[in-house]
């Protein structure tokens, strides 16, 4: 199972493994859902959001993200195709 931060910071999979963008890894890891989605990265804190299985911060998130692009969104919408983060089963990671 890959790391909250592996998660997170995936970028795409090469076969089994997932491809983990270190420099944003290093640089925004230790951020909370909400400090990612303050900052913009939204894919991100959709993954962070995720990663917790607390409905309470896809709320926060959704609540950012429509503040932030003035879209009118809501946590029923189909986050996942929005942010193109869709939870895979990988045991590996490549850093690059």
């Amino acid at each position: 199972m890959l790391s909250r931060e592996d998660f997170i910071f995936t970028i795409g999979y090469d076969g089994p493994a997932a491809v983990v963008d270190t420099r944003a890894k290093k640089r925004y890891s230790s951020l909370s859902t909400r400090e990612l989605a303050e900052k913009g990265l939204f894919r991100a804190a959709y993954s962070s959001a995720i990663w917790s299985k607390d409905p309470g911060e896809l709320t926060i998130l959704v609540d950012i993200y429509n503040k932030i692009s003035g879209a009118s969104i809501s946590v029923d919408s189909s986050l996942d195709r929005l942010f193109g983060v869709f939870p895979v089963e990988v045991k590996r990671s490549i850093q690059i």
